[in-house]
């Protein structure tokens, strides 16, 4: 049986744009996102804490150290600056052995989208 555990989460990111023009994704932070382990062109779930939406896209690389997390394309519907959000990845794990040692990454963040903190959560 296969399980879908959480990989990796960016906790509460401010949006600091949102393109409606861009024909897709959400660009992110270099930083943030080798810091979560999200790799370009890889699926994320985001998640709009201030307004409730959730969809899905996949992660485009921003400049390091920018703090940037655009939505882009049609999710800009969703998103807009200065929402606050959370991006979440997901990895397929059928092994128990493997589910009981997997420890999800999450990375916390400041107003401006700097790292505070990074830690493996049992």
């Amino acid at each position: 049986m296969q399980r879908i555990m959480l990989k990796s989460k960016i906790h509460r990111l401010t949006v600091t744009d949102a393109n409606l023009e861009y024909e897709g994704s959400v660009t992110i932070d270099k930083a943030l996102m080798e810091d979560a382990d999200i790799l370009p062109y890889e699926q994320v779930n985001i998640y709009n804490v201030t307004n409730g939406s959730r969809f899905h896209t996949y992660a485009i690389e921003g400049e390091r150290g920018s703090g940037v997390v655009c939505i882009n394309g049609a999710a800009a519907h969703l998103a807009k600056k200065g929402d606050i959000i959370i991006i979440a990845t997901y990895t397929m794990l059928d092994n128990m052995a493997a589910i009981a040692h997997h420890r999800p990454i999450c990375v916390y963040v400041d107003g401006l989208n700097m790292i505070k903190e990074v830690k493996r959560v049992a």
